[in-house]
């Protein structure tokens, strides 16, 4: 599973970093997910191999505009590069009406299906690749993160016991992997006794904004990757006062250390921290401020930067 944002900035744009979206993308095949819709993410998907044909599903985490107000542009876009097929929007209720009105405002139309599913009264959604659970997030509006995980992983065949038996290689072998029981020498096979699953299903939990990691420890459980807002440093958040309702890099990565997640990856940084080390405050601080509290697999997310979580669970970058 690969993790490639397109927007990692809080509130407004810098030159370096559009506002909040990101994909992930199944091991095969062109399926992907958006999580998340800032403004102009679908300009920042002009830089990506992803295509609009591709996107199985969009999860909105709150209405905040730096999380949703490229949605209309990018659905536009969607129609005009000839999708027909239904797209799903997972998301707080409110934004349906708000599509609507800007659709019928604007007398847009699409040649496809939207499918609004409220968050609010969402169980779990589910395709043929992962399924996705919602945890409600603490923010000045309703926020919530979604933990996505997958629904099948990788059987390995047991050609030791095979060789033993003196089952030939070849076809034989391959319908069993794909869990075909099979006929040989007059006996039956049966596929399940000659798979185990060495790998454990992942999970990778994305948040919105939210001013109490805490509230994710239940969907953390087992869990390999947490992506999660990092928009201050204690010194910033300090300054901006009670209402900051964000999350400290500190209170994030205490959190994840605490819960046992292995990977964490930060995002949502406030316009004001820059990447010139040399000015402050400075991305990097940041950083510090999280490799202080937590010993685990650390990331900064980077617009356009692609992490992919392998088999065993670790997140490496790829670009």
């Amino acid at each position: 599973m690969d993790i490639l944002f397109l927007g990692t900035s809080a509130g407004a744009p810098t030159r370096q970093r559009n506002v909040s979206a990101l994909a992930l993308l199944p091991d095969q095949g062109s399926a992907w997910y958006l999580i998340d819709c800032g403004e102009a993410t679908q300009h920042q998907l002009l830089n990506t191999p992803l295509s609009v044909h591709g996107l199985q599903a969009i999860f909105i985490t709150h209405v905040h505009g730096d999380h949703c107000y490229g949605l209309p542009g990018l659905l536009a876009s969607a129609a005009m590069n000839g999708r027909k097929t239904p797209l799903q929007i997972i998301a707080p209720a409110g934004i349906q009406a708000w599509l609507e009105a800007t659709h019928a405002m604007s007398e847009s139309f699409l040649p496809f299906e939207l499918q609004f599913i409220a968050v609010e009264e969402m169980k779990s959604w589910q395709d043929h690749t992962v399924t996705v659970q919602a945890t409600m997030l603490s923010h000045r509006v309703p926020s919530f993160a979604y933990r996505f995980t997958e629904n099948h992983t990788e059987a390995v065949l047991d050609t030791a016991r095979l060789q033993a038996e003196g089952v030939p290689a070849g076809p034989l072998w391959g319908r069993l992997k794909k869990g075909e029981d099979i006929l040989h020498e007059g006996k039956t096979l049966s596929s399940a006794d000659y798979l185990h699953y060495p790998y454990p299903l992942r999970g990778i939990i994305v948040g919105g904004d939210n001013d109490q990691p805490d509230l994710l420890r239940e969907a953390s459980a087992k869990a390999q990757v947490l992506v999660h807002e990092a928009t201050y440093t204690i010194e910033i958040a300090e300054k901006v006062g009670e209402r900051v309702q964000h999350s400290s890099a500190a209170a994030v990565a205490s959190f994840a250390a605490s819960a046992g997640v292995s990977n964490l990856v930060l995002t949502h940084f406030s316009a004001r921290y820059q990447a010139d080390s040399e000015k402050s405050p400075c991305i990097s601080e940041i950083q510090a401020e999280a490799e202080a509290h937590y010993q685990g697999n650390l990331f900064l997310a980077e617009d356009f930067a692609r992490y992919r979580l392998d088999k065993t669970g670790v997140l490496s970058k790829l670009a």
